[in-house]
């Protein structure tokens, strides 16, 4: 659940429900956005690579350093509630996103021009992991209501399956460019493109013209009393609730898992970056195809039972990692399988989730909702990131991504204790948002 998309919510739809059915790739100011999202997402493929494999190959890091590196990367969303706060009282979002892609693009071009100089150390690629993380944290709490300025609440499902297609697409071709982009220029290079694409990504989005949501008046109210409503919103509300603690668990065990991925097809898979790209390339295509069937899934089986199965197909198939031997197709292949499973899940989780969680938000908090979501959801990846470097020195890599997978995939229990399970349209979440939350 790493992409701002996957947590955005939505206002009222005030355009009324008779607005023309246009496709929304037509709309030329959505599709200026989507643009510069999909070559950012591109990019990001490459840095997530890159990353670890720096620390891996060039400075020779271990399974505790590459999970500490991982945690660094997340370690900023636990300001995420504050960040979101202090989101909420600026009018002008689509600033703050172009800030937040610059900030990124600086920091990571740091690391090319130390490559050229002899100077990379694992210091200076902690830095970079720290602003990187630091400059998404002020993207995904802008983003929300940046997002519902650019399309009206009934276009929110078609948008986000755009955005969710696109970015299902970048892990299908991103890895595998990205694999052979470092095998022929190294990684610290390779990092480069994508901070090329974060400069583009903010050209792009300062192009595009939006009503700015009126935002409310200073009240006195300090940023820390502010924060802790936006809290107390999401744990009072039955549906939040149990969607941040089924989330939260998928996260912490997911890091786990992919906090040592890399590490583990390197060194236990014998693979070199070139094959570790191509096979999760090849994976990702799972998610073009849970993007196709979502909706489909969604109206035979219902929202919450997309959401409850999301969860366990997501999280199961790291168990199988370990089952990876024989020649190098056979280990590829393995790990091509699953990811391929686990990118099905992930989009049967995060679309229809995305869709309740827009039901139930109110259009006033949306910042400070989207913060107080992600400090806790994403603040407890750097956690998992750590606990998988230990415990893969613990007890190995193999047996933690089957930790891994059984953890994650209890995270549905949440669900089942819940109304969510038991919600099948978003026509219900309506009705129940307009009797009040319980």
């Amino acid at each position: 659940m790493s992409d701002p998309e996957a947590t955005a919510t939505a206002a009222p739809d005030t355009t009324g429900l008779t607005a023309p059915k246009t496709p929304l790739w037509r709309d030329r100011r959505f599709a200026t956005y989507w643009v510069g999202q999909g070559i950012s997402q591109f990019g990001d493929r490459i840095t997530e690579l890159a990353l670890p494999l720096i620390a891996v190959t060039m400075l020779h890091a271990g399974a505790t350093t590459v999970g500490l590196l991982t945690a660094a990367v997340w370690a900023p969303n636990i300001l995420s509630l504050l960040v979101g706060t202090w989101v909420d009282h600026h009018e002008r979002k689509r600033r703050l996103l172009v800030v937040a892609d610059l900030l990124r693009c600086v920091v990571l071009l740091t690391l090319p021009v130390a490559h050229f100089l002899g100077a990379i150390t694992l210091a200076q690629l902690f830095a970079v992991a720290l602003v990187a993380g630091l400059g998404q944290v002020l993207y995904q709490t802008s983003y929300p209501s940046f997002f519902v300025s650019l399309v009206r609440r009934d276009q929110f499902v078609e948008a986000n399956s755009l955005l969710s297609g696109t970015r299902s697409a970048s892990f299908v071709a991103g890895p595998a460019v990205a694999g052979g982009l470092i095998q022929a220029v190294t990684a610290p290079v390779a990092m480069l493109v994508d901070a090329v694409t974060f400069a583009v990504s903010a050209v792009l989005i300062g192009r595009v013209r939006v009503r700015d949501v009126p935002v409310d008046p200073p009240d006195g109210t300090g940023l820390f009393r502010r924060a802790r409503d936006g809290m107390g919103l999401v744990l009072s509300d039955r549906y939040l609730r149990a969607s941040l603690a089924c989330a939260t668990t998928i996260n912490l065990f997911n890091l786990m898992a992919g906090a040592l991925l890399i590490l583990f097809a390197s060194r236990e898979l014998g693979l070199s970056a070139g094959v570790i790209g191509l096979a999760l390339g090849i994976g990702a295509t799972g998610g073009l195809l849970g993007t196709v069937l979502a909706g489909r899934l969604t109206r035979r089986v219902g929202l919450g039972r997309t959401i409850a199965l999301g969860a366990v197909v997501f999280s199961a198939p790291f168990a199988l990692l370990p089952l990876a031997a024989g020649p190098t197709w056979s280990r590829a292949g393995v790990l091509a399988a699953v990811e391929f499973v686990s990118a099905l899940g992930v989009m049967w989780l995060d679309i229809p989730l995305n869709a309740l969680m827009t039901a139930v938000t109110p259009d006033g908090v949306r910042s400070r909702v989207a913060g107080a979501f992600s400090s806790v959801n994403y603040g407890i990846r750097p956690v998992g990131a750590v606990l998988g470097g230990l415990v893969g020195e613990w007890i190995g890599l193999g047996p933690t991504m089957v930790v891994a997978a059984i953890g994650g995939s209890l995270s549905v229990l949440f669900l089942l204790w819940s109304p969510v399970s038991g919600t099948a349209t978003i026509e219900e979440l309506d009705s129940v948002h307009e009797a009040g939350r319980g």
